[in-house]
């Protein structure tokens, strides 16, 4: 498995992207289904509305986001069973992870990357 590639929803899609999956809760504001070329939704892996609401995209609670998110998805059954098929995804083709956010640093996505990439190398 390749460790999937991140990109902003409102960032033109490219021929290397591959699968290209939204992984927000919310559809990107003002932004096309034609446009965003989305293949797939994962509406389950996306963080609880409440931890959105408390991160509020404050690199400063990054760290405790991580930790909240990640044992949130770990204590979600559709969550887990939303992440096995990413990386099923992941295992068959190059695999993009598609967010909204603005700040390419701090989202849901590259915590959700960096997970995918730990549980490739079985740690």
């Amino acid at each position: 498995m390749t460790t999937p590639q991140i990109k902003r929803a409102y960032d033109a899609p490219a021929p290397d992207d591959g699968t290209r999956v939204l992984v927000d809760r919310l559809w990107p504001r003002g932004l096309s289904r034609e446009r965003a070329h989305i293949d797939c939704w994962l509406k389950d892996v996306s963080p609880s509305h409440e931890l959105r609401a408390w991160f509020a995209h404050d690199p400063a609670r990054f760290d405790e986001f991580r930790q909240r998110y990640e044992a949130e998805l770990a204590a979600n059954p559709a969550a887990q069973a939303a992440l096995a098929h990413l990386r099923t995804l992941a295992q068959e083709s190059r695999l993009t992870l598609v967010y909204a956010a603005r700040d390419a640093a701090h989202n849901n996505a590259v915590v959700l990357r960096d997970l995918l990439a730990r549980q490739a190398n079985g740690s």
